[in-house]
């Protein structure tokens, strides 16, 4: 498993927070705000991979880009970018030495907090 930042969803979920487009939540409520595993898929089949994909920092290269195992460390909602998500995250990333994504997450989080 070879999974590596995704620069473009960095890009986007950092323009999203700057336009106002987050939620300032709580670190435990990401279980709870997250999308059911069929409101996700339904959310993907109207929007498509690429879209998909931009809610994702990280991606496995191991993995077809047409299937959800290719995609990680989802951020938000697909409406916003949600503090606890990104929290949630930054912890997973770290714990499994995925160091690059951590730190992107630290970044995405201080943007966050500051604004």
């Amino acid at each position: 498993m070879t999974v590596k930042l995704n620069e473009s969803a960095l890009r986007h979920a950092k323009k999203l927070v700057r336009d106002g487009r987050v939620v300032h939540d709580e670190r435990d409520d990401w279980s709870e705000h997250a999308l059911p595993a069929k409101k996700e898929t339904a959310w993907r089949e109207e929007h498509g991979w690429g879209e998909y994909a931009r809610w994702h920092l990280g991606i496995d290269t191991d993995e077809n880009e047409e299937t959800k195992a290719h995609y990680s460390f989802p951020f938000g909602d697909y409406e916003k970018v949600h503090r606890c998500a990104v929290i949630s995250l930054e912890s997973r990333a770290a714990q499994y030495d995925h160091d690059e994504i951590a730190a992107a997450a630290k970044e995405l989080l201080e943007l966050i907090d500051a604004e």
